[in-house]
């Protein structure tokens, strides 16, 4: 502790505010990396909130005193109180995602609230729940729904209910399935409302045609990823056997984007069934007596008129029979929907078989006939191949050109960040650095310090005899001829060179370089 004193007392005025600036930033410095230490790393809260909506989360996080912190569109906090701020949140009903729901009839009370007010207030609270359970899908982003309901009027019956939904998806567009299923769920929850007076909006594409509505037409998307799951299919078959990259595939699907209703009757006149059978007879019989000549007995009413006269008999029959029958017939009706296939294109690139000679040059020969047949089976049985229907397939082997080497070889990092991110790097550069501050500005000018004034020749003057050649002469400190003073200094002269001899042997030579510079100045 005396030398550190010592040491401070030998500093002059200029090197001691060094020491106290550098000690000060040296203090800084290690406050300030404390404390980066200290802190604790964000985690996100939550993003993409409308603006509303987040500044009601930084409201209540405000009034939480939760420390939080606002990048963008995202709210960022502690990670470990991500978790319980979410849970706090919640239970305040943040953050409110498609408007309020049934809770806006919870504040009505039958004081001063009409049947119009409280019908407003239903289908209010009716679009919040509808959004909610719209939003529950990780597909959509945000939703809005608008119910149109008519006022009721007297002796009405029909009364005609709409509803319009705005969707924005998260990612990708609304396909017609999602989008089919959010109007049957819209139609369901809401009594007298038909799924096809359910309009679909979305935010990016625009209207979503409803499936299988006249003159709407399938989707084009779903033919496109349809064809593009069935290149990728045969890409990743072909390249099993010939490698990554060395097999290119184009596919085209023709489809027949038009609805059709066939209704076909077919009736066959060999197949008779006898269905009815019906036999009528009919038999007459008749008998009579022939007439006689003509005299005058004959004309008299008791004459014997009939005397003479011969008798005859008739017998008829009839028999009708009749039978129905029934030609057999067949009716067929059929819907064929739009997106049926009616052929499908297939063209296959392969490369060949690539050999390198020992001197380094690359040979290239084309695949053997049975192994090309062999892939197009594949390829046939993977596209479903049907000869009647018109499907292609054209399989080629040609050699890929090589593409020259652009850019430079991949390698390892030779460099990697310590502990892995930038503020450990920023952590140890702010090591690095307080430890130079401290080794230039506080060790150094402590090494360096003057040494304590040593007597000059002068002091000495009367302790140390000097011939005329410039001899030293020892002086004894015990000779009692000397006086007490100066028997005093040579034996503090004498300590002190025992105890700094190098400061001593520099104290000499100066003494003895300075009358050599003082001749050559003159």
């Amino acid at each position: 502790m005396n030398q550190v004193v010592a040491s401070w007392a030998a500093l002059d005025g200029r090197r001691k505010g060094i020491v106290v600036g550098a000690a000060i930033a040296a203090l800084l410095c290690m406050v300030m990396i404390w404390r980066l230490a200290g802190r604790e790393d964000l985690a996100l809260l939550y993003a993409g909130l409308e603006p509303s909506t987040a500044g009601e989360v930084i409201a209540v996080l405000e009034q939480s005193a939760v420390p939080f912190e606002v990048r963008g569109g995202a709210i960022y906090v502690a990670s470990s109180q991500r978790d319980s701020t979410r849970l706090a949140l919640a239970a305040d009903g943040l953050p409110a995602t498609g408007g309020m729901g049934y809770e806006l009839l919870d504040t009505m009370t039958g004081f001063g609230t009409t049947a119009q007010m409280f019908d407003a207030a239903y289908w209010r609270a009716k679009e919040g729940e509808l959004a909610r359970t719209i939003l529950a899908s990780r597909q959509i982003r945000a939703a809005r729904v608008h119910i149109a309901t008519p006022p009721r009027q007297a002796f009405s019956r029909d009364v005609a209910v709409t509803a319009s939904v705005t969707l924005t998806p998260a990612s990708a567009g609304i396909d017609a399935g999602q989008a089919q299923a959010i109007r049957f769920l819209v139609a369901s929850a809401i009594p007298g409302l038909a799924p096809e007076d359910v309009a679909m909006i979305d935010s990016v594409n625009g209207v979503i045609p409803l499936t299988g509505d006249a003159g709407a037409g399938p989707d084009p998307g779903q033919l496109d990823q349809r064809a593009a799951q069935m290149k990728a299919n045969l890409e990743r078959l072909l390249a099993a056997r010939v490698g990554p990259g060395k097999a290119l595939v184009e596919l085209y699907i023709d489809a027949d984007m038009d609805s059709q209703v066939v209704t076909e009757r077919v009736i066959d006149p060999a197949s008779r069934v006898a269905i009815s059978q019906e036999l009528e007879e009919t038999t007459e019989q008749a008998s009579g007596t022939g007439g006689g000549a003509v005299t005058v007995a004959s004309n008299l009413p008791a004459g014997d008129a009939a005397a003479g006269g011969e008798s005859s008999n008739s017998t008829s029959s009839e028999t009708r029979e009749r039978q129905n029958f029934e030609v057999s017939e067949t009716r067929r009706e059929r819907v064929i929907q739009p997106g049926q296939i009616r052929r499908i294109s297939v063209a296959v690139m392969l490369d060949g078989i690539t050999d390198t000679a020992a001197d380094g040059t690359r040979n290239w020969t084309p695949r053997p006939e049975e192994e090309m047949q062999a892939l197009r089976e594949l390829v046939e049985s993977a596209i479903g191949f049907d000869p009647a229907r018109g499907d292609r397939v054209t399989l080629q082997t040609l050699e890929f050109p090589v593409p020259p080497a652009l850019g430079t070889e991949a390698a390892a990092p030779g460099f990697t960040l310590p502990g892995g991110s930038a503020m450990s790097l920023i952590q140890t550069i702010v090591l690095g650095v307080v430890a130079l501050l401290l080794g230039l500005f506080v060790v150094r000018p402590l090494l360096m310090r003057p040494p304590p004034a040593l007597p000059g020749p002068e002091l000495l003057a009367g302790t140390i005899d000097m011939t005329a050649e410039g001899d030293v002469v020892d002086a004894d400190p015990n000779n009692p001829a000397l006086p007490n003073e100066n028997q005093h200094k040579i034996k503090n002269l004498r300590t002190l060179v025992d105890d700094r001899r190098d400061d001593s042997a520099d104290v000499l030579r100066r003494w003895i370089e300075a009358p050599e510079q003082s001749e050559g100045a003159t």
